[in-house]
């Protein structure tokens, strides 16, 4: 989809259909022949969020959508109202979509109508026949706005092509997106300026020392890939970022492993990884004058007789000594030695992102992934970034009495407490071991990966985690 802005009115573009938004106690600003001021005042155009109505005036077609109360408009709003806009212009054969900005709004709104739109413009057909009936594509989406927007659009439109690029290595089959594909994704960003990236595979990460990262991968004939992308913008400054994503590119639980039900959808436990790497594209792409460390720990999580077993003990790359309770709990270990790394590495914030625990769905459902950490500050930032991006988040608690479920009597701890309480915190807990002290967040984003329902993000993979990390990248200078 191209992506246009001008300062034209919509009428003047060379736009087949036009969307306004609809605001409660307001008239249409500029209108053709009366007609669309005449569909609000018969009732048939409504304020109401996402209530929809087509008229034509002029030489064009036109979509009028509720947008709600002045007020409580925000860039959530706008992003569901723009997806709902994109479903009836393609129900409508419309090629190219001219939006106009709400007058006197913040700039977020205008990125989030781009981003509402790309979103729910995205599909994942690599794999299926075109069905004859299928609707046709918007091929263009122009902004218009009485000001110069074509900054805002365009950032807007890097953000939204990044979380679709996530979005492609989430839905890719396993068979498709294994650790080495990855890899090869990541070596992709390295074409970006200021990206540099280096990838290890087994051998190196048995020699690194990360043996509960090693033990994770043993069990898989696919090679393992410890991913490391680094970025300095130009006038870096501030501390470094750094950004870990869990990547199993295939979790069967290994020999604890899962049912049968939905087990399909363990393609998707690479969601943070993905989201890690397509944050980095857009933060390049953006130009941020910062310093980003992101390491993403690939691998396939499989049963065979090379498999680890409940009860082995690994050492992690920070010297700490696990025991391993269920090898479902995997995850925790892969990001326990690419938490660490990142810390040798360099970083001096962290924030990793996981598929970690069903516990989260259970706890917040998938509205709000969790988000637990050791610095008050840095989870208010993280938070708020959330917030901005519309990607929310809940903070969980981190009490020291939670570290007791993760005691075990032969070693330093154990991946898991199989009493289940808490399972979320627990699982914090265990990874704040491996954080160095450096300010920390861990974000469980299990509900919200995929599956998540939302009007621009539907179904599959929903890239979750790019958005809010790219705000944050954007507050740590500001």
């Amino acid at each position: 989809m191209v992506i246009e802005s001008t300062t034209a009115l919509p009428a003047d573009s060379d736009a087949d259909t036009a969307v306004l938004g609809i605001l409660d106690g307001e008239g249409i600003a500029h209108d053709v022949d009366g007609i669309l001021q005449g569909l609000v005042d018969a009732g048939e155009a409504k304020a109401k969020h996402r209530h929809l109505a087509v008229a034509h005036a002029g030489a064009k077609r036109w979509i009028l959508v509720g947008l709600g109360s002045r007020e409580q408009l925000d860039g959530e709003l706008m992003r569901v109202a723009a997806a709902t806009a994109l479903e009836r212009a393609r129900e409508l054969g419309a090629r190219r979509l001219c939006w106009e900005v709400p007058h006197k709004v913040d700039p977020e709104i205008a990125a989030a109508i781009v981003e509402g739109t790309m979103l729910r413009a995205y599909r994942f057909d690599r794999f299926k026949a075109a069905p004859e009936d299928e609707p046709t594509d918007v091929d263009a989406l122009i902004v218009s706005a009485h000001g110069d927007l074509s900054g805002v659009v365009e950032q807007a439109s890097i953000v939204a092509t990044a979380v679709n690029w996530a979005r492609d290595l989430q839905n890719t089959p396993a068979n498709e997106m294994a650790p080495r594909h990855l890899a090869d994704a990541a070596h992709e960003l390295a074409e970006l300026d200021g990206v540099s990236v280096e990838v290890d595979g087994r051998d190196a990460i048995v020699e690194r020392g990360m043996g509960a990262f090693a033990a994770v991968a043993q069990g898989s004939d696919e090679e393992p890939a410890l991913i490391t992308v680094r970025y300095e913008g130009v006038d870096a400054a501030g501390p470094v970022l750094g950004l870990v994503g869990k990547a199993v590119t295939f979790d069967t639980g290994g020999i604890s492993i899962k049912g049968a039900n939905k087990m399909s959808d363990m393609k998707f436990d690479m969601s943070g990884g993905a989201a890690v790497l397509a944050a980095v594209e857009a933060i390049a792409r953006l130009a941020l004058p910062i310093r980003v460390l992101a390491v993403v720990g690939a691998t396939e999580n499989m049963p065979s007789g090379r498999a680890m077993r409940p009860g082995d003990v690994v050492s992690a790359a920070n010297g700490i000594t696990i025991e391993i309770i269920n090898t479902d709990a995997e995850g925790r270990l892969v990001l326990a030695d690419c938490l660490a790394h990142a810390v040798s590495e360099g970083a001096e914030r962290l924030v990793d992102i996981a598929t970690l625990t069903g516990a989260i769905i259970t706890a917040l459902g998938n509205t709000h992934a969790g988000v637990v950490g050791d610095d008050d500050d840095w989870v208010a930032q993280v938070s708020a970034a959330g917030s901005s991006s519309g990607e929310l988040v809940w903070r969980l608690p981190l009490h020291a009495d939670y570290a007791k479920a993760l005691e075990s009597e032969t070693a330093d701890l154990m991946n898991v407490n199989e009493t289940r309480k808490a399972g979320s915190i627990v699982a914090a807990q265990f990874l704040q071991r491996f954080t160095g002290g450096v300010p920390w967040a861990h974000l469980d984003i299990a509900g919200t990966a995929w599956g998540a329902g939302k009007p621009y993000t539907p179904k599959g993979g929903s890239g979750f985690g790019v958005r809010l990390m790219v705000a944050l990248a954007r507050s740590i200078n500001a």
